[in-house]
């Protein structure tokens, strides 16, 4: 008699799973945003990365509206998030910071902090997750990119050595923030329609910003 080995579903059998697709497509977001953002045309970038938490927390609902995956489906899913989140606030923050500071070498430390800090606490929260259903431990990492694009807003406003100040040293406090041993809550439910009409406006304001400097 022998004994059969259990089949493992083929790579691609997961990439067809519905919250995967939207994890992709906010991986899709997350490097469109790059690409702007090493152009230095700075809304667009904001606008792709805005969307890249869009879709990040979409994946999420959508796996959990969607009845009999299984648990392969769930880990896969979950590895998969959590690789593209180092790329969405991990990676797009430390290459946004470098092209607003024109690659000077004054920026590399943050940039590199801020890779470091996005590895270390997607790592830690793979292992012990959320402190309860409602509480993450420290800010969680989509959390920068909604501040962030708040006030990039008022990067008009202010003198280039000035702002470029200001947010260099902005990333560093939530830098801290994410790992700081403090109750954060998990923002969830009608949050999701906040974040959605939040995508939006600022979608709006910021191809406006675009379109009058082009």
């Amino acid at each position: 008699m022998t004994n059969s080995k259990p089949h493992t579903p083929t790579m691609l059998y997961f990439a067809r799973d519905i919250p995967n697709l939207c994890s992709l497509a906010g991986l899709l977001c997350a490097v469109l945003g790059i690409y702007y953002a090493i152009l230095g045309i700075f809304p667009l970038a904001i606008i792709g990365v805005l969307w890249a938490v869009l879709f990040d927390w979409a994946d999420g609902i959508i796996a959990r509206q969607i009845k009999g995956r299984t648990a392969h489906h769930r880990a896969v899913g979950e590895q998969l998030d959590s690789l593209i989140d180092i790329v969405s606030f991990g990676v797009f923050p430390a290459i946004f910071l470098l092209s607003y500071g024109k690659f000077s070498p004054w920026f590399l430390p943050g940039a590199f902090l801020i890779v470091a800090v996005s590895a270390i606490r997607l790592s830690y929260f793979n292992v012990f997750g959320l402190i309860d259903d409602k509480t993450y431990r420290g800010l969680a990492l989509d959390n920068n990119i909604v501040i962030l694009s708040f006030v990039f807003l008022f990067e008009g406003f202010i003198s280039y050595k000035v702002f470029s100040i200001i947010i260099y040293v902005l990333l560093m406090i939530l830098l801290v923030l994410n790992l700081a041993p403090v109750k954060t809550p998990k923002f969830a439910g009608k949050w999701f329609y906040i974040l959605v009409a939040y995508t939006l406006a600022l979608t709006v304001i910021y191809g406006l910003l675009f379109w009058n400097r082009a």
